[in-house]
């Protein structure tokens, strides 16, 4: 009995540290970039290619309008992940964009909400894609989660855009016909 005690104490004390984690640290932002080989305009244009983004992002299924002007400001969509086999359903709002510059989005999920940015700038005919994000989990839990696996979570964001470069340099489709 006495060990039981122990035991449950033990578990108690890793539980409230747990929690602690999401006390402490309740959001995430962080940055990343990478360098393009190719201009802005072609850039953006893959970018913005629904028929490209399962290169880039992965477990990406599809873009569904809910509504609003698709790839406008306020325009709201379901986007579909497989997640090893679950499919996820993330809510993305377009918050704010300037074409061939930036576009601001929130997303909204079950487990966390998300407000990203990404910027393209020129630099001598090729293109710095950055990207900006805070996550925050969608109670205490979530956002214990979030603390302890935020490193994973920016190793996925430098993995999407290492992905993303490659699927702009490798790109072969003419976005501007004459």
């Amino acid at each position: 009995m006495k060990y039981l005690k122990y035991a449950l104490g033990i578990v108690a004390v890793l539980f409230i540290t747990f929690l602690l984690f999401g006390l402490m640290k309740p959001k995430l932002y962080y940055e990343c970039e990478i360098m393009v080989e190719k201009p802005v305009a072609e850039s953006w244009a893959v970018t913005q290619d629904e028929e490209k983004m399962s290169e880039w992002l992965p477990g990406f299924l599809k873009i569904e309008n809910v509504s609003g002007t698709p790839g406008t400001v306020g325009s709201v969509s379901n986007v579909y992940f497989d997640e090893e086999g679950q499919e996820i359903i993330i809510r993305e709002t377009i918050t704010e964009i300037v074409p061939e510059e930036s576009i601001s989005m929130s997303y909204a999920s079950d487990f966390m909400d998300m407000d990203y940015r990404m910027t393209m700038t020129a630099i001598n005919g090729k293109t710095k894609v950055s990207s900006s994000t805070t996550a925050m989990g969608n109670g205490i839990i979530s956002k214990s989660l979030l603390a302890i696996m935020g490193n994973s979570i920016i190793d996925q964001e430098e993995t999407n855009l290492m992905m993303l470069k490659k699927t702009i340099e490798n790109n072969n489709k003419n976005y501007f016909p004459n």
